[in-house]
């Protein structure tokens, strides 16, 4: 799954916005923790480990299938998702579903590592995830854990590395490391003993070098892969899961490196944790270290035991290797009917060399595996002892969070600004805030409003202000939640923390920066502008400019949240901020009846007569060097549909959009993750 947009990777990235500026939304700082822990902490920390080892899972799966509906594969469409399942519940569309798997039995227990291995879309990564209960529906079969089905109490007894490694690229080693930690172990243990756990990782992994190194990723400079990998996997034993599961842990990897990895797990297998990893075409010496293997070839097992007898068992088929070659290697060829070097059996002999020859050999294994395998893995399932029942039972415990909501809150929180930090204070960003303000100042420079011409030139200004805020703040928001769907679906999926903290630490986060640029902004074109110089003025209407900030950045976060798409998202976001625009009162002051009720959705509009009253007051006087003498500015006919007197209304209902716009965004976020899978 490439991942080289997200806020992490991203470097800087210019959205052209209405009103012709680029908007800078880079995202995503380090920081560096200090060494909190000594070997004393350490010796703390390996007394309370002894009184809570990993509780024992034994997996067993039996007949397990898996489907699809084509026409819901083909396309990421919601809309056209919902077509298609009304269609097909109407009877105007056939329902048309593809196999991914067609009967999967196997088993393992605690101290073993089971690898599942076929050829590319043979459903080795699907078989995990069902496992690891990250898929659901459209699942047949019978899966349990210590003879329990599956249940949510298991979430965070089960660890999952995937195959792209999803960190957060802008911390480094030992900041990914210690946030986990803080998030979660459990809250009996001491900070001193929770450091003391992190440094521990740090040493089994081997990560002492690259500890206060980025992650990176993308266009971030960082660690290596086999560094990152071995992050990945720390984040996840750090809690010491039961059941740890790892797709395609060594791609990407050179041998030794692969090795070496496969050799920590063989460590974290024997610490009394089940081990799963698919895996593609291990070295000879990698292959030696599994327990068991199930080898899937288009969805069907070919081979399900112990790995060290697999050549055993296909020598009795007469499938035997001509020259010398890996044992995955030739697994692989069979899987693939690739037959090239190998000694057949005489029931294949004479379909070789036609064109269905691949697929004849992969048939002959299929049937072979179901008379002479599958059976021997059913009884083993049926016959093997039950789980104790104090393991049942505690399967079915479900962890309270380990801290509290206000706990969470301070950590992530303490996050997200050292993720983002390095936005908050972007000097490229700092320079376009002040230059445009600067460049608007001299274009309006000393601008009054004595003439109905001058009048309409500030009023101008406000309005391209307003714009101005609008744009930048939606366009800095409307990426965050699309950016960050992986980390957020694979912390959730753990059962990291609630989902009301994430969404309250990113909005407060962010609105930092919605509050530091506009501000900075205003000091230097109001005065220059020539608006009014009254101290109440100045900061009625610095706090306008940072309502319609904070109320665009809710606007952003809903259209992100509402779609989880960086290119939807950007495409709402540009309709409505267009919409908003010309039903601002600006450009169109007298709206046709049947549109008009399109301006009260718009917060511009609110917003833009917010400032004008807060700048003009209805008795002031202009044009008084006209012939027709002075006139009141609630005359003008700039002002032909605004009431200059009041505006505590418009501060109400703009407060009441920046709660409602954020409300929805959060409920539309829980809505959207809870479908998300990785």
């Amino acid at each position: 799954m490439p991942m080289p947009l997200s806020p992490p990777t991203m470097g800087s990235m210019q959205i052209a916005g209405s009103n012709g500026f680029g908007h800078n939304i880079e995202f995503m700082s380090q920081a560096y923790l200090r060494n909190r822990y000594s070997e004393i902490d350490i010796e703390d920390y390996t007394v309370y480990a002894d009184k809570d080892h990993p509780l024992p899972i034994f997996l067993k799966f039996e007949d397990v299938e898996y489907k699809v509906r084509s026409s819901q594969a083909a396309s990421i469409n919601p809309v056209r998702v919902v077509v298609s399942k009304f269609a097909s519940q109407l009877n105007l569309e056939q329902d048309k579903y593809k196999e991914i798997l067609k009967g999967v039995t196997g088993s393992t227990g605690p101290g073993e590592i089971l690898a599942l291995m076929g050829p590319s879309g043979s459903g080795k990564t699907t078989l995990l995830k069902i496992i690891g209960g990250r898929l659901t529906d459209n699942v047949k079969g019978n899966i349990t854990y210590n003879d329990i089905p599956y249940n949510p109490a298991l979430k965070r007894r089960i660890g999952f590395v995937t195959q792209d490694d999803i960190l957060l690229p802008q911390l480094t080693v030992e900041e990914t490391l210690v946030f986990s930690a803080f998030l979660r172990l459990p809250s009996d243990m001491s900070l001193q003993q929770k450091y003391a756990k992190v440094e521990m990782i740090t040493k089994e992994l081997g990560l002492e070098r690259c500890r206060h190194t980025r992650i990176g990723g993308g266009l971030v400079k960082g660690i290596s892969g086999g560094e990152r990998k071995r992050t990945s996997i720390g984040y996840e034993i750090l809690v010491d899961p039961s059941l740890l599961l790892l797709d395609e842990p060594t791609s990407g990897l050179d041998s030794t490196s692969a090795n070496k990895l496969i050799h920590i797990l063989q460590g974290v297998a024997k610490a009394g944790r089940t081990v799963i990893t698919t895996i593609h075409q291990p070295s000879s010496r990698m292959f030696h270290m599994f327990d068991k293997l199930l080898l899937i070839s288009e969805g069907y097992p070919i081979y399900s035991g112990k790995a060290r007898e697999c050549m055993e068992y296909f020598s009795s088929l007469r499938f035997i290797p001509e020259i010398a070659m890996n044992p995955a290697e030739f697994l692989l060829d069979l899987a693939t009917g690739q037959v090239n070097d190998i000694t057949l059996p005489e029931d294949l002999v004479a379909s070789q060399g036609t064109a269905d020859s691949d697929r004849a050999v992969i048939k002959y294994l299929q049937l072979k595996y179901k008379t002479h395998l599958e059976p021997k893995e059913k009884e083993e399932n049926h016959r093997s002892t039950k789980a104790p029942q104090q393991l049942q039972l505690a399967i079915q415990v479900k962890k309270d969070w380990t801290i509290t909501w206000w706990e969470q809150f301070m950590i992530i929180m303490k996050r997200t600004f050292r993720e983002r930090r390095r936005d908050y204070f972007d000097k490229l960003r700092l320079l376009q805030s002040l230059g445009v303000a600067v460049l608007l100042g001299l274009l309006w420079w000393k601008s009054s409003a004595a003439t109905e011409a001058q009048l309409r030139d500030q009023v101008g200004l406000l309005f391209y202000i307003c714009i101005f805020w609008t744009s930048s703040s939606i366009f800095g928001a409307v990426y965050v939640f699309p950016f960050e769907k992986v980390y957020l679906v694979k912390e959730r999926k753990a059962d990291m923390y609630r989902l009301s903290v994430y969404y309250v630490c990113s909005t407060l986060c962010d609105m930092v920066a919605h509050v530091l640029y506009p501000t900075s902004f205003m000091l230097i074109v109001y005065f220059m502008a020539g608006f009014k110089r009254t101290v109440v003025c100045f900061f009625l209407t610095l706090f306008t400019i940072l309502l319609i900030a904070i109320i665009s950045q809710g606007a952003g976060e809903l259209f992100g949240a509402a779609v989880l798409s960086i290119k939807r998202a950007g495409m709402m976001a540009s309709l409505v901020l267009m919409l908003f625009l010309l039903t601002g009162g600006y450009y169109v002051q007298h709206i046709p009846k049947f549109m008009r009720w399109m301006k009260y959705l718009s917060f511009m509009y609110y917003g833009f007569r917010l400032l004008v009253k807060v700048q003009y007051s209805g008795d002031q006087l202009y044009e008084c060097q006209s012939k027709g003498g002075c006139r009141t500015l609630q005359n003008s006919p700039s002002f032909d549909t605004v009431n200059l007197d009041g505006g505590l209304q418009e501060v109400w209902i703009l407060l009441a959009m920046a709660l409602a716009y954020r409300l929805c965004a959060y409920f539309c976020l829980r809505k959207r993750i809870s479908r998300c899978h990785i």
